[in-house]
C-alpha cells in the first residue's frame, strides 16, 4: 500500500498560482488528484464567500482543502493601521474559516476529508521582526486548526496546519534580498539551511495523505529548528 497515494482524491489549494501553494499543487498532482487552484490571479477572492461557494460548486467534490493564500503587511504596531490589520485578518484568518466551513458538506458527504491550513513559525512565537498582524493571524490559525479538529473529527475529516520558517516566496523576498538582515534569520536557524518551497509542499501532502490518517490536530513546525531555540 502507498501510504502516499491521493489517486481518487479531488484537492483545492488557495493561493496556488505561485510559492508554496504552486508547489503543493504540483505535489499533490503527482500523488494522484485531481487538483483546483483558487487564486485570485486566477479570478477567485477567497475571501469572497460567494465566490468560493460558485468555486466549490463547480468543480463538486473535495476530498483535500489546503488553505495556503495568506499575506503580510510588516509594520511596527505602532505604524499599522486598522485598514492593514483588517486586510490580513482577512486572508489569513476569515477565508481560511470561510473555505473550510464551505468544504465541509463536501467532504462529509464523501465520508472524511483532510483540511491543512498554512500557519507560521510566527503563530507559534514571538519572531523577530515587528509583524504584530501577521504574527496575531497565523496564531489563530493555529488554535482554528485545533478548534475545527475537534468539531469536525466525527465526520471524519482531519484539520492540521503546517508552520514553515522564513521561505523563498514574494512574501519574503526582502528578507532574502538583504544580507544582514537574512543573517539574523541565520542566526535562529540551527540547521543553517532554509526550506524551500517543495519542503513545506512535502508536508502538506503528508498531512493530507493516508500516512496521516490518525493525525488531526497538530500544527507541524517545518522551520530548521528555529522553534527549538
Amino acid at each position: 500500500m502507498n501510504l502516499f497515494d491521493l489517486d481518487g482524491k479531488v484537492a483545492v489549494v488557495t493561493g496556488g498560482a505561485k510559492g508554496i501553494g504552486a508547489a503543493t499543487a504540483r505535489l499533490l498532482c503527482e500523488a494522484g488528484a485531481r487538483v483546483e487552484v483558487l487564486d485570485i490571479e486566477r479570478g477567485c477572492d477567497v475571501a469572497d464567500e460567494a465566490a468560493v461557494k460558485t468555486a466549490f460548486a463547480r468543480i463538486g467534490a473535495i476530498d483535500i482543502l489546503v488553505n495556503n493564500a495568506g499575506r503580510a503587511i510588516r509594520k511596527p504596531a505602532v505604524e499599522l493601521p486598522k485598514a492593514d490589520w483588517d486586510a490580513v485578518m482577512e486572508l489569513n484568518v476569515t477565508a481560511t474559516f470561510l473555505c473550510s466551513r464551505l468544504a465541509h458538506p463536501y467532504m462529509k458527504r464523501r465520508g472524511g476529508g483532510a483540511i491543512v491550513n498554512l500557519a507560521s513559525i510566527m503563530g507559534l512565537s514571538g519572531g523577530i521582526f515587528p509583524n504584530a498582524s501577521y504574527m496575531a493571524s497565523k496564531g489563530a490559525v493555529v488554535n482554528l486548526t485545533r478548534a475545527l479538529a475537534l468539531e469536525w473529527a466525527e465526520d471524519n475529516i482531519r484539520v492540521n496546519a503546517v508552520a514553515p520558517t522564513f521561505v523563498r516566496t514574494d512574501f519574503t523576498a526582502p528578507i532574502f534580498s538583504n544580507p544582514q538582515v537574512l543573517e539574523t534569520v541565520m542566526s535562529h536557524t540551527p540547521l543553517r539551511r532554509l526550506p524551500e518551497v517543495d519542503d513545506i509542499a512535502a508536508a502538506i501532502l503528508y498531512l493530507c495523505s493516508p500516512a496521516a490518517r490518525c493525525v488531526t490536530g497538530i500544527t507541524l513546525p517545518v522551520d530548521s529548528g528555529y522553534l527549538a531555540r
